[in-house]
């Protein structure tokens, strides 16, 4: 059955909605929630009840956010003076109890969440964050400011990601991991930023092929399976044959690293790199 775009928003009488929210259609908005400053909600958006967004925010069609979230509120930034700053989401997005997201900083602009992300209770978007698709931002995980989520990524319950770490597409970092390094594309990190083995079964779900796995579980080994000069590692690699699109990506993630890479363990343990 098609949308009825002409449906009007649906705002409880307990709700506080600001003079400049614009709500597109069927947009519902349930008890008790505040929306202040210039937020735009796009079609079909539906606030539960009890929360609060601030403007300068703008959020796609079909998101849901669920009870005590809190989006757009200021960075947690000492030297934030109030100045304009947004947040924009995308569509189809799940915010569940207690997630916060704030705007930009004030040497920063605005924090962006693509489509399609699910953001689990208590989770934290710190400001400036740039979070891709089909992400899962899971219980209690923090983001703090600048961080940099790839497509499909996974951060699992009670990580702490340092600003300005980046975390690449379908990486998956084990619950209560902490880092401040990057994480490359398609790993799997534990503990303090090492990384452990390629997210398997993340890239068979995702429809990547036999062929491309196994590349990318031998460059793996090749770059972490010890401790080495990670630059080194790289042209080594690349000096071995031309690489398949994955592992070509995983390698350039690594050079374009300010921060520095995550890191292998200091001793491969048995099925250290097996999933």
């Amino acid at each position: 059955m098609p949308h009825k775009e002409s449906a009007a928003p649906k705002i409880h009488p307990s709700a506080v909605v600001g003079p400049e929210v614009e709500l597109g259609p069927g947009v519902e908005i349930g008890p008790f929630c505040m929306l202040d400053g210039r937020v735009k909600l796009g079609a079909r958006t539906r606030l539960i009840g009890h929360v609060t967004i601030f403007g300068d925010t703008e959020m796609g069609a079909d998101n849901v956010v669920h009870p005590t979230a809190v989006i757009g509120d200021e960075p947690q930034d000492l030297s934030y003076s109030g100045a304009p700053r947004q947040v924009r989401i995308g569509d189809r997005n799940i915010f569940r109890e207690g997630a916060t997201v704030h705007r930009g900083c004030e040497k920063g602009l605005v924090t962006t969440i693509g489509s399609d992300n699910f953001i689990m209770h208590n989770a934290h978007i710190g400001h400036d964050c740039r979070v891709g698709d089909q992400t899962i931002i899971a219980g209690g995980a923090l983001l703090a400011g600048w961080v940099q989520v790839g497509d499909r990524a996974l951060v699992s319950g009670n990580c702490v990601v340092h600003q300005f770490t980046r975390i690449g597409r379908l990486a998956l970092t084990r619950g209560g991991s902490r880092m401040s390094r990057d994480i490359p594309p398609f790993c799997i990190v534990d503990g303090v930023h090492t990384l452990r083995a390629i997210n398997v079964i993340g890239l068979r779900r995702a429809g990547f092929s036999a062929p491309a796995i196994a590349a990318l579980r031998r460059a793996f080994t090749a770059l972490f399976g010890a401790r080495q000069n990670l630059r080194l590692a790289v042209e080594r690699l690349l000096s071995s044959g031309p690489p398949t699109p994955e592992v070509a990506e995983m390698m350039e993630f690594i050079r374009a690293s300010r921060r520095g890479v995550a890191f292998g363990p200091r001793a491969a343990r048995n099925g250290e790199f097996e999933q």
